[in-house]
């Protein structure tokens, strides 16, 4: 086969100039400099044009325990990625280890698909998804709150997978030990040698260089590859990463009582509404309050905080939110209300006061919808679910389908909390084992190949706290002598709730500068963000209609951490060159 640059090698390549201008402009000095140069160094990828048919490959390709189900042509055109379109690939369907599970009599199977393009470019990404999995998605690599790129339209090969278990056993799939390893970490693992020996079928060569990346459960899927896959992949994006999910889960719970307890009404099951417990109105209210004394803190009043930290020193929810002397009506809280948004905040604790999980950060973003969507919604809805099931040894019975909610609401946090670390007989792996990153700071073998970790994070998530991801870049950062930055790097988002969304600037491309980095050694100081005004091929609607100049929408970079974003003084509020990393 003929080795060629294709136009979308030729994109990359001038998408990694453009983009990477000044990335090594940063204030990491020359003990940084000092240390990315003893590590290894990739070559860059180089990729090919397939010459045959997408369905000469049907009956031909074949690995291990492997059902190949289909092999198609897909047209250019036929996906799009925030309005542009994707080109021409092929689409392999197919599954990995069915089996019959001893323990629930189910049939279970790792599905997946994979899209390789006809112009490749050399490169593998691994698309991980979110949630409990159960789904094959369409794979298409894309990253960011509403990207206008993705990894299948610049050239990669891309595989998607349901983790090892279909839709319709989600969430019971976690009554079957084997289940919950591959959801956890073994679908990740056999799958991969799997996709670069199709790969290598196709194309008549194996992927010079692979990636990983997703958000959510995809970004703790991503976490856990950097500390057990470090061998297999070469660049790595972890988004908005649960990769403490387990007590993510249960401080979810923990809200949704908290919440209950100021609720104003009940649902037709006779529980409280917690949507009631706080409104749209008070949300923004308190949001305000936030933006009154955080706004400036970055040098400009742009209704962003980039200085987070500073924030929280001055910002008092007690002191700046009014309280309420009479009736609710939007323009402050109740005693109550206030006692609740504090445990919030502060994260789940159990009876003795023991830290069940992270506490989170107060930001604008609270207005967002996705806020009030996991934390008055998931939290009674979905979560009860992945403990009942997915976390807990023992699982509860299936019956207990019926009553999740409950089920959530009488979780005791000092007896059924400790779950998320139990085994026995038939589950002989924690949860804590299985979804969790083992030794998560440790990642020599990462570090020591030369291969790259970029980790972003909304600091308004309010399912996965970015305040729990900055603990453990800090403490990345003291296990390689105070500086991980030669192989990893955070990207705090500021104002962005769970992986998008809110009054943010989230449309950004984070694998470009990660491949820069992985083969060129360009190290990304930031990534440009931009937010989606009502003109964006993905809007959306919590952008304020000021964030907007000129019909361009507003653009911020995101700094690398320990930097924030502050303005220079002069130029454009909208425009990400008027700020500075500092």
């Amino acid at each position: 086969m003929k080795t060629v640059m294709s136009r979308g090698m030729a994109l990359t390549a001038l998408a990694l100039a453009l983009s990477c201008a000044g990335c090594n402009d940063d204030s990491t000095g020359d003990a940084s400099t000092s240390q990315a140069s003893q590590l290894p160094q990739f070559t860059p990828a180089t990729g090919l044009t397939l010459a045959t048919t997408c369905e000469s490959f049907a009956g031909k390709l074949s690995f291990a325990n492997t059902s190949i189900t289909a092999v198609s042509t897909v047209a250019a055109g036929t996906l799009t990625v925030g309005g542009n379109a994707v080109p021409e690939h092929c689409l392999i369907t197919g599954t990995m280890n069915t089996r019959v599970s001893p323990v629930d009599g189910k049939t279970y199977a790792i599905g997946f698909e994979m899209r390789l393009p006809k112009a490749w470019n050399g490169r593998f990404f691994y698309q991980a998804n979110g949630g409990l999995d159960g789904s094959v998605a369409t794979a298409l690599g894309a990253l960011g709150g509403g990207p206008v790129s993705s990894a299948l339209g610049s050239g990669f090969a891309v595989i998607s997978s349901d983790a090892g278990h279909n839709g319709s056993q989600v969430p019971l799939f976690g009554r079957d030990p084997q289940a919950r390893l591959d959801y956890g970490y073994n679908a990740v693992a056999t799958l991969t040698p799997m996709a670069k020996s199709m790969i290598a079928q196709v194309y008549g060569k194996a992927p010079d260089r692979s990636y990983f990346g997703g958000c959510s459960n995809g970004g703790r899927h991503a976490m856990v590859a950097a500390a057990r896959s470090a061998n297999a992949y070469d660049g790595i994006v972890a988004g908005d990463p649960g990769f403490h999910l387990p007590k993510a889960a249960i401080n979810e719970v923990y809200s949704a009582q908290q919440l209950a307890t100021v609720a104003t009404a009940n649902t037709s099951a006779g529980f409280p509404d917690i949507t009631t417990s706080l409104s749209a109105t008070e949300r923004a209210m308190v949001a305000s309050h936030v933006l009154a004394k955080c706004d400036a803190l970055d040098g400009t009043t742009d209704g962003m905080i980039n200085n987070l930290k500073a924030c929280q020193t001055a910002f008092s929810l007690a002191n700046d939110v009014p309280t309420c002397t009479g009736a609710r009506d939007g323009t402050c809280l109740t005693a109550a209300q206030k006692t609740v948004m504090a445990n919030l905040f502060a994260g789940a604790h159990n009876s003795a006061g023991q830290a069940l999980y992270s506490g989170f950060s107060f930001d604008a973003g609270i207005s967002g919808s996705n806020w009030a969507a996991w934390k008055q919604g998931n939290s009674i809805q979905l979560d009860p679910a992945a403990l009942a099931f997915v976390f807990t040894t023992t699982p509860q019975p299936a019956s207990a389908i019926t009553s999740l909610t409950a089920y959530g609401l009488a979780f005791n946090m000092d007896t059924d909390a400790p779950k998320i670390f139990a085994t026995d007989a038939t589950y002989t792996e924690s949860a804590w084992s299985f979804m969790t990153p083992p030794d998560e700071t440790n990642l020599g073998t990462l570090k020591g190949r030369g291969a790259k970790l970029m980790v972003y994070h909304g600091t308004s998530d309010p399912v996965f706290s970015s305040d729990d991801t900055t603990d453990w870049y800090q403490r990345l950062a003291a296990a390689n002598g105070g500086d991980a930055s030669n192989f990893a790097r955070f990207y705090p988002v500021p104002g962005m709730n769970h992986c998008a969304g809110g009054p943010t600037a989230d449309q950004f491309d984070m694998l470009t500068p990660l491949v820069a980095w992985v083969e060129h050694g360009v190290a990304p100081d930031s990534v440009v963000a931009t937010a989606r005004g009502p003109a964006n091929a993905v809007p959306n609607a919590e952008v304020p209609s000021d964030w907007n100049s000129a019909g361009h929408d507003r653009t911020r970079p995101l700094c690398a951490y320990p930097k924030n974003a502050r303005y220079t003084g002069t130029g454009n509020v909208n425009d990400a060159s008027s700020f500075s990393c500092q």
